[in-house]
């Protein structure tokens, strides 16, 4: 018995299980158009009905399929309540950048409710409160020096030792007018739209290459040349490195559980904290009777630790503390930190001209993205808003303190980089792999990651990412290999599931 097989729940995300498939073809022929979006999540398909709206013609290439990367596995949270924020922005940023980032962020709230209002979209959108609370005492004063700023900022904000879940908290910041909803429901309404007003998407296009210029060109995985006034890289981890971002970014992996339990006496807003090793609580409608309660925590690098055990561990807190059913599905979503805890949204470079990124949200994908698509269609058009320095990546870093979280990022890269090397090996044998496992072994001098699958058939593939050469490692409870360094992910066949990777990894004779 495998380690999947004691796992609770459909290994699959409730918003990619309750929503049907798309097939929009790759690109046959070279293609020329205004501006060309790589990724089609929130902030690529934000991006380009923005823009599409605005008269742009827009092509919009992503590698697997619309919605099915990080924005089909989120906790789809739609907020500008992003933990304890607010009082470090207006201490490294200043009372008004704390304020821009509220304004903008609260804008993209409002801005989904307004989209999904005109385009008729039922995405279960519904109103909520945003609570982040502790259930340590000695936190109080941290979580009123929180609801001051978020105050401060513009939002409505209170500080409250009383919420509807069904324990206890010291302290909680409540921020009232944010939602909740379905968000490949709407991705994929947005994505018809898209298409219907001109625009063309074509899945299972891998963009490989990259050309800036006037126009610009993107080149394909299958050699296909698309031109481009400009281009837009929004595929979460920046596939292109000349802006060296993966410095300034830390992925993480966060899992996630759901269970039915009675709409009688469910919690009616969402929760974050940062206890425990990260707890998020939302809900979603079921039917009349029931709602899904989703539960997200035990944040780990990907290619570290057991996520297995961690997937243990987050439902049984779950159960614990809530009165759910049989958990029904289990997932996991990855994000990118920035140094110093705002998105990049912007220019890609300082030379850059033509070529813009959205990376960087941190967990907060589903405001961040929709902020990504006003922000760059807005400076694709000319009327740039006036909080756009806030998140442009040419921004240097502020403080000491944000330069000390980079260089802790790149220790942390070093060490699997140069220290997993120093490992004479992971596992002696193939023999060694147990059927449904998966372990990286030196064969005839070379690192090897192999699976063993259940019919105990060995499949090998180079243990070197193709991104920067990191070693990888493997997610037994996901079956993928994942690197450490900058959190690619790759099959068991060595084909690419998430980047900033663009090659798979290499075959290896056993």
């Amino acid at each position: 018995m495998t380690t999947r097989d004691t796992l609770p729940g459909m290994a699959e995300s409730y918003w990619m299980a309750t929503t049907p498939g798309t097939s929009w073809p790759p690109p046959e022929n070279e293609i020329t158009t205004d501006v060309v979006v790589i990724g089609a999540g929130m902030a690529g398909l934000s991006t380009a009905w923005e823009l599409t709206e605005a008269g742009r013609h827009v092509v919009v290439l992503e590698a697997d399929r619309v919605a099915a990367g990080v924005s089909g596995y989120t906790t789809a949270k739609l907020t500008a309540a992003h933990s304890l924020v607010y009082d470090r922005l207006r201490r490294t940023r200043g009372s008004e950048g704390a304020r821009q980032y509220a304004r903008s962020q609260q804008a993209a709230v409002q801005r989904v409710a307004s989209v999904s209002a005109e385009l008729g979209i039922e995405c279960d959108l519904e109103p909520a409160s945003a609570l982040t609370f502790t259930t340590d005492p000695g936190e109080r004063a941290t979580f009123e020096a929180e609801a001051a700023a978020a105050a401060e900022a513009g939002l409505d904000t209170d500080f409250v030792t009383e919420t509807d879940l069904p324990f206890p908290v010291a302290a909680a910041v409540r921020v009232a007018h944010q939602a909740q909803f379905h968000p490949r429901k709407y991705l994929l309404a947005l994505a018809e739209n898209i298409t219907a007003r001109g625009g063309v998407i074509h899945e299972r296009t891998r963009v490989t290459g990259l050309s800036e210029g006037s126009p610009c060109t993107v080149t394909t995985e299958r050699g296909t040349k698309i031109t481009a006034r400009d281009v837009v890289v929004a595929t979460h981890y920046p596939v292109f490195d000349r802006a060296l971002q993966f410095a300034r970014l830390s992925p993480r992996r966060e899992l996630v559980v759901a269970a039915p339990l009675p709409a009688a006496g469910a919690p009616e807003h969402m929760y974050i904290t940062n206890d425990m090793g990260k707890r998020s609580v939302r809900t979603a409608p079921l039917d009349a009777e029931q709602r899904l309660l989703i539960v997200t925590g035990e944040s780990f690098t990907p290619g570290t630790g057991d996520a297995g055990e961690r997937f243990k561990k987050l439902d049984a807190w779950m159960h614990e503390h809530f009165r759910v059913g049989a958990t029904a599905y289990r997932w996991a979503a990855q994000d990118n930190d920035a140094s110093d805890g705002v998105p990049l949204v912007g220019p890609f470079h300082p030379g850059a001209r033509h070529v813009y990124v959205a990376t960087g949200f941190g967990g907060w994908g589903m405001s961040g993205g929709a902020m990504a698509g006003q922000l760059l269609a807005a400076t694709l058009t000319g009327a740039v808003p006036d909080w756009a320095g806030l998140y442009d990546p040419r921004r240097l870093w502020p403080t000491l303190r944000e330069g000390a979280t980079l260089l802790k990022q790149q220790a942390e890269v070093a060490r699997h980089l140069v220290g997993d090397r120093l490992k004479t090996t992971h596992v002696d044998s193939v023999a060694e792999i147990a059927p449904g496992s998966g372990a990286v072994v030196r064969i005839e001098g070379r690192r090897c990651a192999v699976y063993r699958d259940e019919d105990g058939t060995a499949h090998a593939v180079s243990a070197r990412c193709t991104h920067l050469g990191c070693l990888v490692a493997f997610n037994e409870a996901e079956t993928a290999w994942e690197c450490p360094c900058h959190g690619s992910r790759f099959n068991i066949a060595g084909e690419v599931l998430q980047g900033p990777a663009l090659r798979p990894l290499l075959p290896r004779g056993i």
